[in-house]
């Protein structure tokens, strides 16, 4: 079972209701009400194709739209005019999570562009005069690099600290072999069933050279790929299928690869969950879970000279700048630059090789100023340095420069 099957259908069924409820009143009997017109647009999403998690995320913005419009006892859309835009919009700016923390600029912009797309229908359709969002100006995102970034040596950190004699230990240790060699996302490792995994390679003519292959079927966006996968995971994958999927669940009805101990389908949270309990058993303290072997899968092949297109490939990124940003990660060349080329980091002075002198006493002072001058080349000269230590006063006659 697909995780897409988890999302419970909120407002599928509603134009049937809605249909239903005609004369009885309420807001379901204006079809002019937001409540009516939200449950048309996103059926008309549905029907283009959207993935169940777009539509999702429309119905949960929407919403909240409608409650803030509510609110201020608006209940249809025609009522709505560019002053409660903006109003909503500086609503989301000034909002506070539970943590006191402001929404990010790109969760403000993923909110208010569904309200540009929802009202652009509406105009279309004719159900509205006019788009009161059209000319919002929207929130500039920021480039921001990730929170946190596991190294090669954390990750082998993690790996080594499961427990490989305990039977979920195997299961947790193939879970993580499979992230970190594939970098796929959490969605698409709890969607991933038994035949999608290729453990020979494709046959002779893959010519993988021990890589396996891993076949992702409806990813982000609805789209398909084919990413390899290396030996290591290969390995615990079929040491998993071999001693611990068949104590899980007996049967061949289940075509999941990753099984719970209850015999189910792994949840996006219940992995999350897991993997983030796996990382700080082994003493990693930084924010994120199965995102960051996604981080760390990237930033590795680029820092041993992988190609950036083939990453982006293997990442299933749409466009090429969303993968841009790991070669901000990876700077070994830029340290390299900056180590050979900034000039505090050109110049090597060369430490003192002798100790400094310790200053003279008055009495060794006076002393110095006592003893004549003596010939060096004389035998009997006492060996002095050729420059005069700085307490000792200068031999040739001061200048008579005052100035």
């Amino acid at each position: 079972m697909s995780s897409q099957k988890n999302h419970k259908p909120h407002l599928a069924h509603h134009l049937e209701t809605a249909g239903n409820q005609h004369g009885k009143g309420g807001r379901w009997a204006d079809p002019q009400s937001l409540l009516f017109l939200t449950a048309r647009y996103l059926e008309h999403t549905r029907a283009r194709n959207y993935s169940h998690r777009t539509v999702y995320r429309f119905e949960r913005h929407l919403a909240y739209f409608r409650k803030y419009c509510e609110a201020l006892g608006l209940t249809q859309a025609r009522q709505v005019t560019r002053a409660v835009i903006l109003s909503y919009q500086s609503y989301l700016f000034h909002y506070k999570k539970a943590d006191g923390s402001p929404l990010s600029a790109a969760t403000q912009q993923h909110w208010l562009v569904c309200l540009v797309r929802f009202f652009s229908y509406l105009t279309r359709e004719g159900l509205v005069l006019y788009n009161p969002a059209s000319d919002i100006d929207l929130p500039r995102r920021e480039h921001r690099l990730p929170r946190a970034l596991l190294s090669s040596e954390d990750v082998e950190t993690i790996l080594s600290s499961i427990d490989v004699t305990d039977p979920m230990g195997v299961r947790d240790r193939a879970i993580i072999e499979t992230l970190y060699s594939t970098g796929i996302r959490r969605m698409e490792l709890c969607n991933l069933d038994i035949a999608h995994v290729d453990l020979g390679g494709g046959g002779d003519a893959g010519g993988g050279g021990g890589c396996g292959l891993l076949r992702v079927f409806l990813g982000k966006g609805k789209r398909d790929r084919v990413v390899p996968i290396g030996a290591r995971a290969i390995t615990w994958i079929e040491k998993y299928l071999t001693d611990v999927r068949p104590t899980l669940c007996p049967s061949i009805n289940n075509p999941a690869l990753f099984l719970t101990r209850w015999s189910t389908r792994y949840t996006e949270s219940h992995l999350t969950k897991v993997v983030r309990e796996i990382i700080l058993k082994a003493g990693i303290i930084k924010p994120g879970s199965c995102h960051l072997f996604r981080h760390a899968f990237a930033t590795g092949l680029l820092a041993n000279g992988c190609d950036i297109r083939h990453i982006q490939i293997m990442l299933g990124h749409s466009n090429l700048e969303t993968t841009q940003i790991y070669t901000h990660l990876a700077i070994t060349e830029l340290q390299d630059a900056h180590r050979r080329f900034h000039p505090a980091s050109c110049e090597k002075p060369t430490p003192p090789t002798e100790t400094p002198e310790t200053p003279a006493t008055p009495t060794e002072a006076t002393d110095t100023t006592q003893t004549p001058n003596t010939s060096p080349t004389s035998p009997d000269a006492p060996q002095t340095p050729t420059e005069p230590p700085p307490e000792t006063p200068p031999t040739s006659r001061p200048s008579s420069d005052k100035s």
